[in-house]
Order: structure tokens, then sequence, then C-alpha cells
């Protein structure tokens, strides 16, 4: 893909806040209603929130939509295909766009996916988040592993596209265990996986536990050795990481968080979401309504959720570019950077992080952070960026 092709990848984010129940490790904007959730209201709030934000950003057309949560795949299909048609009333929807859904592989959810796939969904990411029953247990997941498995075998029938997340660093979690969990994931998983180290997020049950020494963690040795095996097993079986925490077969990558990676412009609607959008030559910092209801009242009141709507400057925006793009394995380029803060990368700097083998400069003279250098990514953006 050149350059030219991806100034003009436009990403669509809607976020669906609620959940069945909240997962302990969970700092997410998601929430748990005991009372059904009226789709009609929200399906119209959100087709309102899409009018008003496209009158903002016209002309675009979307590469990318990504449903995302809470729990999506808690909406009826059709609900779903009204959020999707008020999206092709507004903007032009390219004809190969990604449509993404996050699901829950519960079985009740997954008799769905065919009605989402009807509605013009063309991809599905399943939360899975581990392939033990005991470790799904003590991460609060409401299905067991033979679920996830079965969930996955339906996705695999309905979409062409398909991936699921795992978390790992999870308490007692072994590097041989994890290896033999990897793999039996990667013979499911067809092209993508996104795996993620177990945080401990303040705010969360398991921030508590983990303070009161009733939650333990792998040590940074076992923690980096477990990275290290994310890495070979992937990449030895066809999946290479292509962001920190993603692993795709090559053409596979996700084009919606390829948009945010590669700092281009998206849209966020719904409560809690975020956007960047250019407007008049500028790029905003978009943020809505956290609050399900408060947002929902918002909306019908002023056609949209926004409670941040901030301008970034040049060195924002550099810095932002930086900071996602140097997660990804193709890096960036130096020469876009300099163009959007009006300054170069410090040579001095770069030389000494390439000395250290935490970057390297390509033949195309792109930056890309090594797979040494991964690890320890925040030290070397905070260091590029100094």
């Amino acid at each position: 893909m050149t350059s030219a092709d991806r100034a003009k990848a436009f990403g669509v984010y809607v976020h669906w806040p609620f959940c069945l129940s909240k997962c302990p490790y969970c700092d997410f904007n998601s929430h748990v209603r005991h009372a059904p959730i009226d789709e009609e209201r929200f399906a119209k709030a959100f087709a309102l929130e899409i009018e008003t934000t496209a009158a903002r950003a016209p002309d675009r057309e979307v590469s990318s939509i990504f449903l995302g949560g809470g729990t999506p795949s808690l909406m009826q299909p059709k609900t779903v295909g009204a959020i999707l048609d008020a999206i092709g009333k507004h903007w032009r929807v390219a004809p190969d766009a990604e449509v993404s859904l996050e699901a829950n592989p519960t079985s009740v959810e997954a008799t769905r996916f065919r009605g989402y796939r009807a509605a013009g969904v063309n991809r599905v990411s399943l939360g899975v988040q581990a392939l033990d029953d005991a470790s799904l247990k003590a991460l609060g997941r409401l299905h067991t592993a033979r679920e996830a498995l079965d969930a996955v075998a339906i996705a695999r029938a309905a979409f062409d596209r398909y991936s699921f997340d795992l978390i790992y660093a999870r308490p007692d979690q072994t590097p041989q265990m994890w290896t033999d969990e990897l793999k039996l994931a990667i013979s499911e998983a067809a092209e993508h996986l996104s795996l993620y180290q177990l945080t401990i997020e303040e705010g969360t049950p398991f921030f508590g536990l983990h303070a009161a020494g009733k939650l333990k963690t792998p040590d940074e040795a076992v923690a980096r050795a477990l990275y290290d095996v994310t890495q070979e097993v992937c990449a030895r079986e066809g999946l290479p990481s292509y962001e920190i925490s993603n692993h795709a077969r090559p053409g596979a990558e996700c084009k919606h968080n390829l948009v945010y990676w590669r700092g281009e412009e998206y849209a966020g609607i719904g409560p809690g979401a975020h956007g960047r959008l250019d407007v008049d030559g500028t790029r905003h910092a978009i943020a809505t309504e956290k609050r399900p209801e408060a947002w929902l009242m918002r909306v019908e009141a002023n056609g949209h959720g926004v409670v941040v709507d901030d301008v970034l400057n040049s060195e924002e925006r550099a810095d932002e570019f930086l900071l996602m793009g140097l997660r990804l394995a193709e890096g960036i380029d130096p020469e876009r950077y300099a163009a959007l803060s009006g300054r170069t990368l410090d040579p001095g700097r770069i030389a000494i992080l390439r000395e250290e083998g935490a970057i390297i400069v390509d033949a195309n003279g792109r930056l890309r952070v090594t797979q040494a250098g991964f690890p320890v990514l925040d030290a070397v953006v905070a260091d590029l960026a100094a």
C-alpha cells in the first residue's frame, strides 16, 4: 500500500457500551444493565450522531467500520443493520470496506452471526481470552473453552475473515503452558490473533486483589519469557506480529486498527467513543459522553454526544503519530514526522537507540522498533520525542 492510499483511509468506530457482566480486569467503558436496552432508541441516536459527524467531516470514503464495546454481539442484527445503513447514507463506503464486529463466544450470541453477515458485517473478532476453563473462570468469563471453540467454528462458517483475542501472563501461567495454548489458538485462528499481556488497571476488582496480594501475576522475567514465546511461536506458524499485540498472516491485518496506528482519520460514534477528525485543516481529538443514558439524552438534544473537542497542535499530532506508529512492525516515515512537527527527529538519539539495538532504519528510510525494543517501547518513544 502506498502513502497516497493510506492518506485516503477513513475509519468509523461505533461503541456499544453494554455487557452481560463486567470482567474483573476490564477498565473499558462498559456497563451492565438488568433492564432490557431500548435498542431502537439507541439505533436512532447512533444514526443522528453519524449524521452530525458526517456534516463536520463530509465527502469521506469509509475504508473500515468497527463495532466495538462493551459487547456489540448483544445487539440484534437489525440494530447493526440500522447503524451500517446510517453510515452508508451519510458517507461513501468503499466496495472493499472492512466491517468488523466484536463478539463474545457464548452460544446464544454465536447464533446471531449469520444475521450480522446479512446486515453487512464481514469480519468478526471474538473475545475468547483463554482456552482453558480454570483461567476463564478466574478471568470472570461466562463461557467455557469448548463454547469458545464452538463459536470460532461458527464464525469460520459465517465469515471469510475472523480473529480472536487471548490474554496471557495470567496467574501461574508458564511459558510451556502458553506455548501449548498458543499452538491450539493458531490452529483455530486462520489469519489473525490479538494477544495481550494481562495488565492490572486501577479501579478494577483485579487491582484491589493484586494490591492485597491475593492475585499474583508472573514476575518481570516470566512475563518477558511469555512475550518471547508469543513472538517465536506466532512467527514460526506464519502469523508474525504486525503490531506489538497483533499477529496476522501477511495481507490479513485488521484494516481498521491500522487507521489508528498510521495516524489516519476516524470518526468515533456512541457513548465514550474517541475520534480524530480533520476539520478546516486542523486535527481534532474528539470524545463523547461515557455514560450511555447521558450520551443518549445529549444526542437527542444536540445531535451529538461530544464532550471533548480539542484542536491538536503540530507537536501533539507528531507525538501521537510517533506513539502509535512505532507500535507497528512497519514503523514510521521520519519525513512524515518532520512534516507534522516542523522538526526532524534527533539524529543523535536515533544513533544511540540503533547502537542499543532498540531500533533500525531500513533501506527505505523507515524507522522501526526491533523485537528487542518492543518490550521497552514506551522508553523508546519517550527518548525519540524528547
